[in-house]
């Protein structure tokens, strides 16, 4: 049978995260809100991450109280080659203009909606969007202030100094089967996760690994990914300054390639 559809005869954005991880490639996406744009700053951004050689952008929110989901994917597909993927915080964020979809599980709660019951509700909705699918375990990480993230899902974050908390946690959710886990301090947290965290989480598991939340300097961004981090996400601190971008990609991007076996 010919597809004509590419999404469907390769999973090809899953494929560039492990073959990246293979080679020991790090890869810096930036996070958008489609609450917080519009068709001027996008531009803005859009012309920033090209060239700073943005890997991917990551676009949703724990809101997304806006129309401007389905125009703000349009524009980044009509103006740049950038892989886009949706980082949903409900059911209702999902678009047939992305690429790919982080179909996420939060591992690190006991609400039993945000682990599977939404994902019954959005199944059949995502099955048809044609979208490439990538489940994630995701870890809301305790950033030391309450965040959006945290008040949304009505579940506790993981305590910032138990590593081993996370490590088990990680490692369960690569044995249920995801194919990446997502590391997230949350939006504006006051403290990012630590790089003891990232480090015993990493050595623990074979998927790609991303970090974000509450990463506002460019060398914690390239200490995150020397003690692990497979992708690292920013998006608050770009928010208010988005000159950060060029920096913030070339500290990922300077991290030596170590190449590493991988799951997938």
């Amino acid at each position: 049978m010919h597809l004509t559809n590419p999404k469907l005869m390769l999973k090809a954005i899953y494929h560039s995260l492990t073959e990246r991880k293979r080679t020991g490639k790090k890869s810096f996406a930036v996070l958008i809100d489609p609450d917080k744009v519009n068709d001027s700053n996008m531009m803005q951004l859009i012309e920033l991450s090209l060239a700073a050689r943005v890997d991917y952008f990551l676009v949703g929110g724990s809101l997304v109280i806006s129309n401007y989901l389905d125009e703000c994917l349009q524009l980044i597909k009509s103006s740049c080659s950038i892989p886009t993927l949706l980082f949903p915080g409900s059911p209702s964020q999902v678009s047939k203009y992305a690429d790919a979809l982080l179909y996420l599980s939060l591992i690190s709660g006991r609400n039993p909606e945000l682990l599977i019951g939404q994902h019954v509700v959005s199944a059949p909705f995502v099955k048809k969007s044609g979208l490439e699918i990538m489940p994630t375990g995701y870890m809301v990480v305790d950033g030391g202030a309450p965040t959006t993230v945290s008040y949304i899902s009505n579940a506790s974050p993981l305590p910032a100094d138990k590593n081993e908390i996370a490590m088990c946690t990680a490692m369960a959710g690569e044995m249920l089967g995801m194919q990446l886990i997502y590391m997230d301090a949350g939006s504006g947290a006051q403290r990012p996760i630590t790089e003891s965290m990232i480090e015993k989480v990493a050595q623990s598991i074979s998927v790609p690994l991303i970090v974000g939340g509450g990463i506002t300097e460019p060398e914690k961004a390239y200490l995150n990914c020397k003690v692990g981090a497979d992708v690292i996400v920013v998006g608050n601190a770009i928010e208010k300054d988005p000159s950060l971008i060029k920096e913030m990609a070339a500290a990922v991007h300077s991290v030596q390639a170590q190449p590493v076996a991988v799951k997938g």
